[in-house]
């Protein structure tokens, strides 16, 4: 058990690692950020700031050496460097990075625990795509296997023709079968280092241009008979990982039950609700659960809760949000309101 007072280290200097800062701030712990970028919103919370690249061993070894416990705020740390890091803890463990990191894999990793994701098919080449679309049928999309998000490094194909056109970016590709459904959820979870497992109410998540919009619980009843069977895969995907932290997987609800989309092994934006509208916030139980501390409650703290990004030019209607009583703001402290960039969220609870 790491006692409050100690430095937890954080790889990653956004807004999930400034929101990671600030619950662990309120639990008596120092944060230290090590990120490559200067400009790190989650370095103006915390007490230290490593600004070094990936690949610089000798700057994450020291960085290491200042903190009782490392983790991380988003996946796409590599994973080779963090070799770097020595005897300290580092939690999750790197395995679960691993396995994020490549689409191919993770679906791989999924299918093999009894999960149904999206038919897909590696993709190489022209011919690879082809094949897949002749395989697996079109509409479909085309991903990197690695990096890319909120609609990043993805491509629609809708025809064969599409596919034959299209000119592939030099790296590992995935396609994927398009999945008729009615509704997208989230299972968040948190492991403890003893195995204890805590599961957040499943939000209801609809997107716009790729982007998360809204995510609202309680969810529909339709959606939310389908969050048990989910469940359980994410059990089993923290076990198999030996998970300690926050997990999530993200499912399409379809007729014929959930279907696998993605993992991201850290506090999602989906769970952004559970600041003020769970007994204990994705965030707080995060730092628990590595610090080797009991977990918190993860039932509703309010009857209902709505969090809405705030995507570019949005995060300007502040003052319109803050006249309404039952709104709570969070703003992350990013200089440039670009289109498409989250500057923020606001969660509406709902209270009788």
């Amino acid at each position: 058990m790491i006692p409050p007072g100690e430095t937890i280290g954080i790889f990653g200097g956004g807004q999930l690692g400034r929101m990671i800062a600030m619950a662990a701030a309120q639990l008596g712990y120092r944060c230290h950020i090590y990120a490559p970028e200067a400009d790190s919103i989650a370095a103006e919370v915390s007490a230290a700031f490593t600004c070094a690249n990936w690949d610089d061993g000798a700057a994450m070894a020291a960085f290491a050496a200042q903190c009782a416990v490392v983790t991380y705020e988003f996946e796409n740390v590599p994973v080779a460097p963090l070799a770097s890091v020595g005897d300290v803890p580092l939690l999750p463990h790197p395995r679960a990075l691993e396995t994020a990191q490549d689409r191919l894999s993770e679906k791989r990793f999924v299918t093999d625990l009894g999960g149904t994701p999206a038919p897909f098919a590696p993709v190489d080449s022209t011919q690879d795509l082809a094949d897949a679309v002749a395989a697996i049928g079109a509409p479909g999309i085309l991903k990197t296997r690695r990096e890319g998000y909120d609609g990043k490094g993805q491509w629609r194909i809708g025809t064969p023709e599409d596919a034959r056109t299209l000119d592939l970016p030099d790296q590992p590709l995935i396609y994927e079968g398009f999945v008729t459904f009615f509704a997208e959820f989230s299972v968040i979870l948190c492991r403890g280092a003893d195995g204890d497992v805590r599961f957040f109410d499943s939000a209801h998540n609809v997107h716009e241009s790729g982007i998360l919009a809204t995510s609202t619980v309680p969810a529909p009843a339709a959606m939310l008979e389908q969050v048990p069977a989910a469940r359980a895969l994410a059990a089993k995907v923290a076990e198999a990982l030996d998970y300690v932290g926050v997990l999530t997987l993200e499912f399409f609800a379809t007729e014929n039950g959930p279907v696998f989309n993605e993992m991201a092994p850290r506090v999602h934006n989906s769970g952004h609700w559970t600041i003020e509208g769970a007994i204990t916030s994705q965030f707080e139980n995060h730092v628990r659960a590595i610090c080797g501390l009991p977990l918190g409650g993860t039932g509703m703290a309010a009857k209902g809760a709505q969090m809405r990004n705030l995507i570019g030019d949005e995060a300007h209607d502040w003052p319109a949000i803050l006249a309404d009583p039952a709104n709570h703001l969070h703003l992350y402290g990013k200089a440039a309101a670009r289109p498409g960039r989250k500057m923020g969220h606001v969660t509406r609870l709902t209270l009788d």
